[in-house]
């Protein structure tokens, strides 16, 4: 869906890591996906994605329900993170695929840890050791400025589970009812009734994110009066 949502804005996607499960399903993936306004839109992406379906295998018909957590997180500029060589601990190691078996002969794959916060990634996506070791350093890079960020958040401001692309990522945002064709945004409250083609990543996603937007806006553009309204109260009163 995403890559055909990339596609459809105009991004470049790349897959840097994509790890299936051992009956064929998908147990993980990092993506990278670049081009203007990336973070605008994707950043509503954000958060646990709920699935409601009845497998083949299910014979008495009762419905599952699984989810998938989709982190969004904004490539930070590589002046922005300067990280020290000796903060860094490299280890390479031989590539396995699906059960453990290895699947290269050398050691191309790499393990990158950063001692001072103990952020560890691993890179077994190339046949090459290097390609692995830049790509590694590309996540390590990502995954130092979200820590960096979610402290400053901490910190510096008090969050506000009104407002979309702030919640706790714990909270459901969207629900995929294959046996109704349904998808409902629990955010904004909009349902769906066409699900192939919302899965396809073109028009009805993009409209869903652009409403998804407008309301942001409109949360942000009410909490700046309510912010003002309580400092204009708080001046008379002293």
């Amino acid at each position: 869906m995403y890559e055909n949502y990339a596609a459809y804005k105009g991004w470049r996607f790349r897959v840097v890591e994509y790890h299936t499960t051992d009956i064929g399903g998908v147990r993980g993936a990092i993506v990278s996906i670049s081009g203007h306004q990336v973070n605008r839109y994707m950043k509503y992406e954000g958060g646990v994605h709920r699935v409601q379906r009845v497998p083949k295998t299910e014979r008495s018909g009762r419905m599952h329900t699984s989810t998938m957590t989709v982190a969004i997180l904004p490539q930070p500029k590589k002046i922005e993170i300067k990280i020290d060589k000796k903060d860094l601990r490299i280890e390479t190691f031989k590539a396995s695929g699906a059960g453990g078996q290895h699947v290269n002969t050398t050691d191309s794959a790499v393990r990158i840890v950063h001692l001072p916060t103990g952020v560890s990634v691993e890179c077994q996506q190339d046949r090459s050791q290097i390609r692995n070791r830049q790509l590694a350093m590309e996540i390590l890079q990502v995954r130092l400025y979200n820590l960096t960020l979610q402290r400053h958040v901490k910190t510096e401001r008090s969050l506000r589970k009104d407002q979309i692309g702030l919640a706790e990522r714990s909270d459901k945002i969207r629900t995929y009812n294959f046996r109704d064709n349904r998808i409902t945004d629990h955010r904004a409250g909009i349902t769906v009734h066409h699900l192939d083609g919302f899965l396809e990543g073109q028009q009805e996603l993009d409209d869903m994110i652009d409403s998804l937007l407008e309301m942001d806006q409109q949360n942000r553009l009410r909490c700046l009066i309510e912010d003002f309204r309580e400092s204009k109260s708080g001046m008379a009163f002293s």
